[in-house]
């Protein structure tokens, strides 16, 4: 049962958050920012409201996921760090003497609460929201690209992920005491997730029977994120690997294993949109979409920019009339009218095609027409790995058996592509285009700096709430940053 109303408690102690968390601590700036308030509005359905014992508040919940993703840590290390940091006490409005909740409520949070496909769009529209009102946002040009995220299982089995986690333990172990090697449990040779499972288990038993290990950051957290991966995903380990992750190309010998999320942003860098899909969606897709929820979220939209991968004949007719679309053509993406539309995804990079079983072309042709006076466009045509098609799963009404060869052509040429040629060669398109490189910056915030390479579970709605919650906070910190410069 939720509580409706918020009782206000005094401490003794209160003043110890005014002496140790200066003002310009970023905890501090975000709590002063951001009225959470709109978490409990949007949760409140989700919680039975006359029966049932008192629930954890689900703003504290929530700002537990915020603290996750800003300093990637575990569950259970997340909350023991709450218990001592002042800092975290103060964002999660607890008083300086209280207890803290069990890293169990995380979990259940999570996968009880946040189902919510929309989580995304609200706490975006909410950051872009507050950059409006403190007048931030001040350009009318959003810029759109995608971020890789890899998948938490790499496309391996799920016992050679446990393998690979309960080596690390075993090596952060072996550096304080060789002589634990006789305390830990025989290594598993086979392959049954559940005999895998069981080792781990044993394992964390034998390391916490000793209480000197546990005093080591090393193993107490290498051992927190083994514990997390068997609870929080048993249920994925023991049926498959992340059946919602797809392989991508990011080159044509370059490929990942996971999830893109398509990003829009304005020249600001605040992300002001963001769709989440399986690594193999191709980018020109999700541009409409993209633009759409930027309106949404309180954007005036009247230019696009992007890469090459958004050039398509859609989007440039979608563009027309309605913003000015920054997009460089490309030879393979411009294209008139094309057969089985969604089957076949052109992947930017590596200039290639890719059908819906993930297989890239190994080459390409481009072929003028034969018959000068007929006025038809040359095409470029694709070809497949015939070895592939003969044993692919996916071959039914894709490759027809005896076939010495499988191709795919696209038309190069159409009107309104040559129209947004003459665009392309313009003073103007050039200035816009050379904001593109902002976004790649981002990404690499969002990799690098909060984590959002390697996805954190597994399938979309996971990676939906590890999206939500990471680009909220880009935006939250970005926002605290550009309001320090005004001071």
């Amino acid at each position: 049962m939720l509580n409706t109303t918020m009782q206000l408690q005094f401490s003794e102690y209160e003043g110890l958050y005014n002496r140790l968390i200066p003002k310009s601590h970023i905890l501090r700036q975000i709590n002063d920012l951001v009225d959470f308030s709109f978490v409990f509005d949007e949760l409140r359905d989700k919680y039975c409201p006359d029966n049932g014992r008192n629930a954890e508040d689900p703003i504290r919940l929530f700002k537990y996921l915020l603290l996750k993703c800003m300093y990637r840590m575990s569950d259970n290390d997340l909350v023991e760090r709450s218990m001592y940091d002042m800092s975290f006490k103060y964002f999660l409005c607890y008083r300086p003497e209280d207890s803290v909740i069990s890293p169990s409520l995380l979990t259940k949070f999570r996968k009880l609460r946040l189902v919510d496909e929309e989580i995304m769009d609200k706490l975006i529209g909410k950051s872009v929201e507050i950059a409006i009102k403190l007048g931030i946002i001040k350009s009318k040009t959003i810029i759109v690209d995608s971020a890789h995220s890899t998948s938490r299982f790499h496309n391996r089995r799920p016992h050679e992920v446990l393998q690979e986690q309960a080596k690390r333990l075993r090596k952060a172990v072996y550096q304080i005491d060789e002589k634990m090697r006789e305390k830990f449990p025989a290594k598993i040779q086979g392959d049954k997730i559940e005999e895998h499972i069981e080792y781990c288990q044993k394992l964390l038993s034998a390391i916490e029977s000793d209480e000197r290990m546990m005093l080591y950051d090393d193993v107490k957290v290498t051992s927190n994120f083994l514990q997390e991966m068997i609870e929080d995903n048993l249920e994925h380990i023991n049926t498959s690997v992340d059946k919602e992750a797809k392989v991508g190309h990011k080159s044509a010998d370059t490929s990942f294993f996971g999830y893109k999320t398509h990003i829009a942003m304005t020249e600001e860098r605040i992300i002001t949109a963001a769709v989440v899909t399986s690594g193999e969606k191709h980018d020109g897709k999700q541009l409409q979409c993209l633009v759409e929820k930027s309106r949404t979220a309180g954007m005036e939209v009247e230019a696009v920019v992007g890469d090459g991968a958004y050039s398509e004949k859609d989007n440039i007719e979608y563009a027309k009339d309605n913003f000015e679309l920054v997009s460089k053509l490309s030879s393979a993406v411009v294209n008139g009218f094309r057969n089985k539309e969604e089957e076949f995804e052109f992947n930017k990079d590596a200039e290639m095609f890719v059908c819906k079983a993930g297989h890239m072309a190994i080459s390409k042709t481009k072929r003028h027409n034969k018959k000068p006076k007929r006025k038809e466009n040359p095409r470029m045509v694709f070809y497949f790995d015939i070895e592939k098609c003969k044993r692919c799963s996916m071959r039914e009404g894709c490759y027809q058996a005896g076939s010495k060869t499988k191709s795919y052509s696209v038309s190069l040429t159409s009107d309104i592509q040559k129209e947004h040629k003459e665009f392309q060669d313009t003073a103007r398109f050039k200035e816009l285009a050379s904001h593109r490189y902002k976004i790649e910056a981002k990404n690499g915030e969002l990799k690098n700096r909060l984590g959002y390479a390697k996805a954190y579970s597994t399938g979309i709605q996971a990676m939906q709430i590890q999206g939500a919650t990471t680009l909220f906070v880009a935006n939250l910190k970005r926002i605290i940053r550009l309001i320090n410069e005004k001071e």
